[in-house]
């Protein structure tokens, strides 16, 4: 394939080629087709390389029902005793075993800022969490989700030092604008300048840095950066990782005179990442991290040869919002949306809540009114939480993320907590419920209320979220069925054993959207081969609901009670729902 014809087909329609040919046509597609077999050869040498290398094989089908992620740092909990990692370890083994199938460890190498993110060597474990030994024997126990942050590294990373003293390869890794360019096109998650002016051997440099002065952009325009996170890749999963997260990928490649986001060429990398996965290990999965309107977010799992997971990111401020004004409305548009959209086959959404990073705005937008966000916002600010902005390319900004433990977002400012952690746990079961594979960040199970301490110390107001527990701090807390942490730890763990048990939860099977009132938010879920179906039933508000049995299941009352927060009441009539009332509902065909 030469480059003209690379740019007349539609890039999408390569996954019916081959393997070998996908490759090759994709390469073609980035780098032109005289330069697509030269890298196309090296890129063969390195798969082979680490097949000779692997000690395991990831075998079994992607996903079921019994699958659970938990979301964690390193270092969340700590002891004197122990480092970081086996701390983890041990508290998982002791208290956790049976809740989840995988642990997603957020970055754990050496890094010079943004908790992580911003990585000075890709193939080391921070020496003060562990080392790879720690993550080898926790993949033994649970699989394994591993960050590849491969849009920037940090400016202290060797690569980097390597462009300022003009040393090759690295020296052609980075991006150089002339700061005299119009970059105003360039869609920008943050309010800091785009460029970052940098003293070289060459005299004074702009480089591209989309989310911080650390965070250096990476040039995917050379080949040589293409194949460096290709290696990285196949190292983690060699290291035990059974997914990779792709952390801030829509940003990945870079054109002037593009809004750089969402790029064709960018879409093509990730579709050759799960082309070199299916080479080397089939079973492995990928997932993006694209923090953006919902339209835009499905986009990546192409025609299902793209990621294997994308993160359901409307689904946390949705479940705020619904939560807050006692509403399914704006939830059960956009939940029958998702019903009505065909997801492609080997595809599925990661659902969440709560993560290291704070609450998603954009994936709001043209599901609810600009207002109704303000007002939530407005109530985020009540309990604590912070707003963080974006630059637009007209100059002005606008809300971009909301930073709040997910906990205390329900807590009542007043004082009045009788409903807060009906509120909490509401929003926990339905993220559990949803199609997909359900995520649950340590501070969700934790009930960790704001770090107002993690914020002032460390400047960054997403450290909210970010708490480090002494484990037996931790350990006290979860014993103590009086309080807050104790009942949501004890109840998330009861849940987490329930739900792994059910085949309808299956990322596979269907989700039905029941519409009954404006208050009540209910879908039914169905096993792909069991025949289990499970009516999921919440009350959204504080008020106890009469619903008319003409708008329920006919089989309601004969159904089995798997869960139920508050005690149902059903007569021939009606269904009395109490506030915050959750219901699992199950039949058998």
């Amino acid at each position: 394939m030469n480059r003209a014809q690379a740019d007349s087909r539609s890039p999408d329609a390569v996954h019916e080629l081959p393997l070998e040919e996908r490759i090759l046509a994709r390469l073609a597609y980035l780098y032109g087709s005289e330069r697509a077999g030269p890298i196309a050869q090296r890129l063969v040498r390195l798969l082979k390389t680490h097949r000779q290398l692997r000690t395991r094989v990831v075998q079994g089908a992607y996903w079921s029902h019994e699958d659970t992620v938990l979301i964690t740092y390193g270092d969340s909990i700590q002891s004197s005793t122990h480092p970081p990692l086996q701390t983890l370890h041990h508290f998982l083994n002791d208290h956790l075993a049976e809740a989840f199938s995988m642990v997603h460890i957020l970055p754990f190498f050496p890094w010079s800022s943004d908790d992580g993110f911003s990585v000075t060597d890709f193939r080391a474990v921070k020496a003060d969490l562990g080392n790879w030994q720690d993550i080898r024997r926790l993949s033994e126990d649970f699989d394994l989700a591993i960050d590849l942050v491969l849009n920037h590294c940090s400016r202290e990373n060797l690569w980097f030092i390597d462009y300022l003293f003009g040393e090759a390869p690295a020296c052609h890794y980075f991006i150089e604008v002339d700061p005299a360019a119009n970059v105003s096109m360039v869609t920008r998650p943050r309010t800091t300048p785009l460029l970052s002016g940098v003293r070289t051997q060459r005299g004074l440099r702009h480089v591209w840095a989309t989310f911080s002065n650390d965070q250096i952009d990476l040039n995917y325009a050379n080949p040589d950066v293409l194949l460096e996170f290709v290696d990285i890749l196949l190292y983690y999963i060699r290291r035990g990782a059974r997914m990779i997260r792709l952390d801030a990928v829509a940003y990945l490649w870079k054109e002037l005179g593009t809004r750089c986001i969402h790029l064709p060429q960018t879409h093509q990398v990730i579709k050759l990442l799960r082309d070199v996965l299916e080479t080397v290990e089939p079973a492995a999965l990928i997932m993006t991290e694209t923090n953006v309107p919902h339209a835009e977010n499905v986009s990546y799992f192409g025609d299902g040869d793209e990621a294997h997971l994308i993160y359901q990111f409307s689904l946390p401020p949705l479940l705020l919002h619904a939560l807050h004004a006692g509403s399914s409305a704006y939830l059960n548009a956009w939940a029958k949306e998702l019903e009505a959209d065909a997801m492609p086959p080997g595809c599925t959404y990661l659902n969440f809540t709560a993560s290291h990073d704070g609450v998603g705005l954009r994936p709001l937008e043209g599901l609810v009114p600009r207002d109704e966000v303000d007002r939530l916002l407005e109530r985020m600010r009540e309990r604590g939480g912070y707003i963080s902005s974006k630059s637009n390319s007209d100059g002005s900004e606008s809300p971009y993320e909301l930073n709040i433990s997910y906990f205390d977002a329900f807590r009542d400012p007043a004082g009045d907590n009788r409903w807060h952690i009906p509120m909490f746990m509401v929003s926990q079961i339905i993220a559990l419920s949803f199609k997909g594979i359900p995520a649950v960040y340590i501070h969700c199970l934790t009930a960790t209320p704001n770090d107002t301490l993690g914020v002032e110390r460390t400047g960054m107001t997403r450290s909210i979220n970010r708490r480090k527990w002494d484990k037996g701090e931790l350990e006290y807390q979860i014993c103590d069925l009086a309080s807050e942490t104790g009942q949501v730890f004890a109840l998330y763990r009861r849940l987490l054993a329930l739900r792994r048990a059910q085949p309808a939860f299956h990322p596979n099977g269907a989700q039905r959207i029941v519409e009954i009132d404006d208050q009540v938010f209910c879908f039914e879920r169905s096993a792909p081969d069991d025949g289990q179906h499970i009516l999921v039933l919440t009350n959204l508000s504080p008020h106890s609901l009469k619903v008319p049995s003409a708008r329920l299941p006919a089989d309601l009352a004969r159904r089995e009670e798997l869960l139920k927060l508050s005690t149902p009441t059903i007569s021939d009539h009606m269904l009395l729902l109490e506030p915050y009332a959750t219901f699992w509902f199950s039949r058998h065909e």
